[in-house]
């Protein structure tokens, strides 16, 4: 019997496999560490936009394209429009109310460079939320608001996305 028998060999061969391939491996969700496109990103300013809803969307923006806060003098000049409404799919047939509420946004953006007036990309994004409805006025409201947060970070997170793949198409 040899010393480097069936189990042990097998062994010794997935820890070398796993050694060398180790620097292979690209996190999928991680960060690469600063580059160009993550500058790219962070210098995108956000033109304001109107209503809570879009007030939502625009921090969540802002959050996504520079999370750390830092200064970074603008080259970009990204245009977002919103649509929203609520829906009330499912109606309770003894009370005649919504028990149920759905609030779909709609965006359209336009991402422009600084002192152009032709946009560089635009595109669209799309985002439902439901909630519960109930008796109590308060716990509607904050159901509602909740649900448009919802809407508002996915929002974001599609506008963010496509940026991000045209940008790194582009380079």
């Amino acid at each position: 019997m040899s010393l480097f028998s069936g189990p042990i060999r097998r062994l010794a061969l997935i820890v070398g496999l796993a050694a060398a391939l180790g620097g292979c491996i690209q996190p999928l969700y991680g960060t690469l560490g600063p580059g160009v496109l993550e500058n790219e990103l962070q210098a995108i300013k956000i033109e304001p936009i109107p209503d809570r809803f879009g007030h939502y969307v625009e921090k969540e923006l802002a959050f996504a394209f520079n999370g750390t806060g830092a200064e970074v003098p603008a080259k970009y000049r990204l245009v977002v429009k919103l649509k929203q409404k609520v829906q009330a799919p499912v109606v309770d047939t003894v009370t005649s109310r919504a028990t149920a509420a759905t609030v779909v946004g709609d965006a359209s953006f336009e991402l422009y460079a600084l002192g152009k007036s032709e946009p560089i990309m635009h595109g669209v994004a799309f985002s439902v939320a439901g909630y519960d409805r109930f008796s109590q006025r308060i716990s509607n409201v904050r159901a509602a608001r909740d649900a448009e947060i919802r809407d508002a970070k996915a929002i974001a997170e599609q506008i963010r996305t496509q940026i991000a793949a045209r940008m790194a198409s582009r380079n």
